[in-house]
């Protein structure tokens, strides 16, 4: 009869329509619990149902305002959300879920009056602002308690232990809630008949691990558990999972690290959710003990291995998701007998392969999701599954073949994504009525845009950009789509949009639009309705000219902007603030003059990208103090003047790129407070200073390039112990830098040069930065590598160079070079560089680019320098080296330019062989004497030939002036010929250089 009772009351709470009509059965509610109940509510503020809903709109579905329906003197057991117990009339159930009330409840609120309770429910609404006051042991009686998001802040209070009848306690996302200790350990050794347990979202980080296994060795009971986000760090033991009568178990971003354990208990378990758990390791092949389980959630862990093919025994599987971890290997063919299965997430993995064809086959599949994988093969021709499928993401896969024309016949899809593949052919005839979003972006597809993509009415995303689509359309083909959010049809060569010059073009819904590289010569014309509501406008790579008019700049939704690639030549003045503005980007046109004042309206900007272009004047200050400015880019201009002075103190500046302009005077300090500056490229203008030693303090600088400009002086100040450790790029070349290599500086390197992959790029990550809606802004910058200029379009987080070139560094090459283990490039030349080549340098193995030329460098090319496998060029030119050239590997690939202009070298590519006299390396005597002095047995023998005192004075212009060209020639020697710089580039099989440059 209990139990009857228990579920007749869960039941006239979930249909409080029912309860309402409880007066049929006359039931009469105790005057003092009325009272009770009115007084409760009558503090609280009632939220309207519109700002209600926006606030909690996960947790009510629909708001009821219960308690604007009762009235004093009414029988309370026939108001809404209130039940009475049929015989003895008391008030047994409350609920006020969702209903929208604001306060505090106090320790002498009327609440607690109700002593009869058995069933709480005051979900979803703010009852505490300040702390959680609650009287538990008020209620002897209640059996269902849900708190579930009502802001309580503060510990929750030990009478909590005393509801020993509880078989229901929800207290879920109440994030400043937490647990002592003892108060879980009471409740849980009180409350024996506890069934369901949803603590997710509070603070248990002062509960221990053992204390959890206690807990769980007390739960004989359970049967749902759900600690989600909870802030446990513990071991993963299988314990939690052998719980006797657990068949719901939560356990989701909480830091469990470790492997998943071994399932050699429980078999009822029906639902296991370890996402973002930290774990690690492959799946376990006891996973097919688990026969019973209809949803399995492994997402956003580090787990690793193949997919077990034990996943067959997962024949009641309803819901799988094994998305972002590190899964590898082909998708084995399991699915055969999971012909339940409504969603299967395996996105962001490194499986590959292709498709299992029984995966075609599955009839209630709604959602698949394989996206951001490697898997390649094409997609079959006929399934027969997929008629219940709503979405298929299968984008920036390897995919290819034929795109498949019943991809758009499936009767029920709403959402496609294939964008980032690899497939050809033409888009077929469309009759998935009910699609809303069609995504082939970053494809192969030719052909026409098909006439038949015009009826899809509920359309709202449209993205067929990067592909090889030809035709004309008429713009006013899409302004049928009034539900379309998002259109992008860029980078369509071939393609063709048709504007009438007297037609408006109106979008109700539109917030993207990206019409970049299809040969637009104006811009289109906008309803003022459609330019009120955009976001995203990129025009770029067009033929646009005139001037960029204000009134696109001063739209109050306009976040990007991006103009770039045109033939703008001037910009509107900006009249007022936009505070939405967030990327704007005019780079590469014609524009001209000063940088108007007026762009200092644009105080929201994120990202103001105006390079290559004939801006002159100063640069405005007001750049350097845009509060939420991360990237500065006008390279490539004519601006002169000063550097910007005063950089905020909240600077939040990320790259800054002022190079290739005039500008001079000294680097402003102010610079040293933008502490996220990760890019610093101030490249060929003419500012004269000393090196800024004050840059050590930005400890996430990666790339630091100030090379031509007019800096001197020593670089020797260090403060730090470990400058510049995230230094990936260093060019100081073409300065006026003296005195030794910067040795401290490089050490401070070498922890950053370790290479990251082993020597394997095949998973490139570059520095960027997100941007509106999802959009990635990629960093770059241009190097000298490889003997000719390059720009990266995307700096590789793996891509480290250094370039001192062009100064006037003197003394050894420091041995610390060697440890740069992941260094592609090193540029030493145009020195004053003497002694030997470091052996050191044959454990460079990741060396691609390697100049030493134009130095005084003597001594063996090291033999060691053979072991560089990945060494594309090599200059030594213009040195004093003596002695065999290595032979073999790469160094059969280098031309006679590599040697020349050292005459003691032998063998080849030289025409010189190496006889008895050659091979023998100087004695070090005679090194240390040609290395010291800068000559060695000519100007001794010139004296003996011409009298001593003739012959000392030579050697002393020579000492001061180096080995005149005139007199080398006279006495035997070669004239040294200009180096030749190659113009080609040798790539080698798997070098990122493939993927990032740009030759200039």
């Amino acid at each position: 009869m209990g139990w009857f009772l228990m579920w007749l009351h869960l039941f006239l709470i979930h249909f409080p329509s029912f309860s309402s009509s409880s007066s049929s059965f006359n039931f009469l509610c105790h005057h003092d619990e009325s009272s009770a109940l009115l007084q409760f509510t009558c503090p609280f503020l009632q939220v309207e149902s519109s700002s209600f809903l926006n606030s909690y709109p996960y947790f009510c579905d629909e708001y009821l305002a219960k308690t604007k329906t009762w009235i004093n003197g009414t029988d309370c057991c026939s108001w809404v959300g209130v039940t009475c117990d049929t015989i003895s009339g008391h008030v047994i159930g409350l609920n006020l879920g969702c209903e929208g009330l604001e306060g505090v409840i106090y320790p002498n609120s009327t609440l607690f009056h109700l002593s009869h309770l058995q069933i709480l429910n005051l979900s979803s609404n703010s009852l505490s602002a300040y702390i959680f006051y609650f009287k538990f042991d008020e209620f002897p009686s209640l059996t269902y308690l849900d708190l579930t998001y009502c802001d309580f802040i503060g510990e929750i209070p030990s009478q909590i232990s005393h509801l020993s009848k509880l078989t229901s306690l929800r207290l879920s996302e109440n994030n400043e809630l937490s647990w002592k200790e003892t108060t879980l350990k009471r409740l849980m050794q009180n409350a024996t008949n506890l069934k369901e347990l949803f603590l997710d979202g509070t603070n248990m980080h002062s509960v221990r691990p053992n204390s959890i296994d206690f807990l769980f060795n007390h739960s004989s009971s359970l049967s749902t558990l759900n600690l989600g986000n909870t802030g446990l760090r513990r071991n993963f033991k299988k314990r939690i999972l052998c719980l006797p009568s657990i068949q719901e178990l939560y356990l989701s971003g909480n830091d469990f690290r470790g492997q998943l354990p071994e399932f050699s208990c429980n078999t009822f378990l029906r639902i296991l959710d370890l996402s973002e758990c930290q774990l690690q390791g492959p799946i376990s092949l006891s996973f097919s003990n688990l026969t019973h389980l209809n949803s399995l959630t492994l997402t956003g862990n580090n787990l690793n291995g193949e997919l077990p093919t034990s996943l067959s025994n997962f024949q009641h599987l309803i819901h799988l998701d094994l998305s972002f971890n590190l899964l590898s290997g082909q998708i084995p063919d399991v699915f055969g007998r999971m012909n339940k299965l409504h969603k299967l997430r395996i996105r962001s993995n490194n499986l590959k392969g292709q498709l299992p064809s029984s995966l075609f086959n599955l009839t209630k599949l709604t959602k698949l999701d394989c996206s951001y994988n490697k898997l390649e093969a094409s997609l079959p021709n006929k399934l027969t599954g997929f008629q219940k499928l709503i979405h298929l993401r299968l984008s920036h896969n390897f995919l290819n073949g034929t795109f498949p024309f019943w991809l758009l016949s499936l009767p029920s899809l709403i959402h496609l994504d294939l964008s980032n593949n690899l497939f050809t052919g033409h888009i077929g005839a469309i009759s998935s009525y009910s699609l809303e979003e069609i995504s082939l972006c970053g494809n192969k597809l030719q052909g026409n845009i098909p006439k038949s993509i015009f009826d899809l009415a509920n359309l709202n995303i449209l993205c067929l950009s990067s592909n090889n689509l030809s035709g004309v359309v008429d713009f006013q083909h899409f302004t049928k789509f009034q539900n379309l959010y998002s259109l992008s049809l860029s980078y369509n060569s071939h393609l063709s949009l048709s504007f009438e010059s007297n037609v408006i073009y109106n979008f109700s819904q539109l917030r993207r639009l990206e019409l970049s590289s299809l040969n637009l010569t104006t811009l289109p014309k906008l309803s003022e309705n459609s330019l009120r509501l955009i976001q995203y406008l990129d025009l770029s790579n067009n033929k646009i000219n005139g001037t960029v008019p204000n009134w696109l700049l001063e739209r109050v939704s306009l976040e990007m902007l991006n103009l770039s690639q045109n033939l703008f030549t001037s910009m509107d003045e900006i009249s007022s603030n936009n505070y939405q503005f967030d990327h704007l980007d005019l780079s590469s046109n014609l524009l001209h003059g000063e940088l108007s004042m007026s762009i200092c309206n644009l105080i929201s900007l994120r990202i103001l990208n105006m390079a290559n272009n004939k801006l002159t004047g100063p640069i405005p200050q007001c750049v350097a103090n845009f509060p939420y400015l991360q990237v500065l880019d006008l390279q490539v201009n004519k601006f002169h003047g000063t550097l910007p002075s005063k950089f905020s103190q909240y600077c939040q500046l990320h790259e800054l790129n002022l190079n290739d302009n005039q500008l001079e005077g000294h680097l402003p300090k102010s610079l040293s407070q933008c502490e996220y500056l990760e890019v610093l490229n101030l490249g060929n203008n003419k500012i004269e200073d000393n090196f800024p030693d004050w840059l050590q303090t930005l400890q996430q600088l990666n790339v630091l390039v100030l090379r031509d400009n007019k800096l001197n002086g020593l670089i020797s100040n260090i403060k730090f112990k470990h400058p510049f450790p995230r230094l990936m790029i260093f060019d100081i070349s073409g300065n006026n830098f003296s005195g030794l290599l910067p040795t401290t500086y490089l050490r401070s390197f070498q922890g950053r040069m370790i290479d990251p992959q082993g020597g394997d790029n095949s998973n490139l990550q570059y520095m960027d930065m997100q941007l509106l809606n999802s959009t990635l802004f990629y960093d770059s910058v241009s190097v000298r590598i490889k003997g000719i200029n390059s720009t990266l379009v995307k700096i590789s987080r793996n891509f480290a160079t250094i370039d001192m070139s062009r100064n006037k560094f003197e003394g050894d090459i420091p041995d610390v070079v060697g440890e740069f283990h992941a260094l592609i490039g090193l540029n030493l030349s145009h020195n004053s560089l003497t002694g030997i080549i470091p052996r050191s340098m044959g454990n460079m193995t990741t060396l691609e680019s390697l100049d030493l030329s134009s130095n005084i460098l003597s001594g063996v090319i090291p033999a060691e320098l053979s072991n560089l496998n990945f060494l594309e060029f090599l200059d030594l030119s213009n040195n004093h080296l003596v002695g065999d050239i290595p032979q073999g590997k790469q160094f059969n690939t280098f031309s006679n330019d590599s040697y020349e202009g050292n005459s003691g070298l032998c063998g080849l590519p030289l025409s010189k062989k190496c006889g008895p006299e050659q091979q023998s390396p100087p004695s070090p005597d005679k090194l240390w004497s040609e290395e010291k002095f800068g000559f060695g047995w000519k100007p001794v023998a010139i004296g003996y030939g011409c009298g001593f005192v003739f012959g000392i004075g030579l050697g002393y212009c020579m000492f001061l002036f180096g080995k005149p060209r005139w007199l080398v020639m006279i006495f035997g020697g070669q004239p040294k010929r200009r180096v030749k710089r190659r113009t080609r580039v040798r790539m080698t099989n798997g070098s990122t250089m493939d993927q990032m440059i740009q030759m200039s």
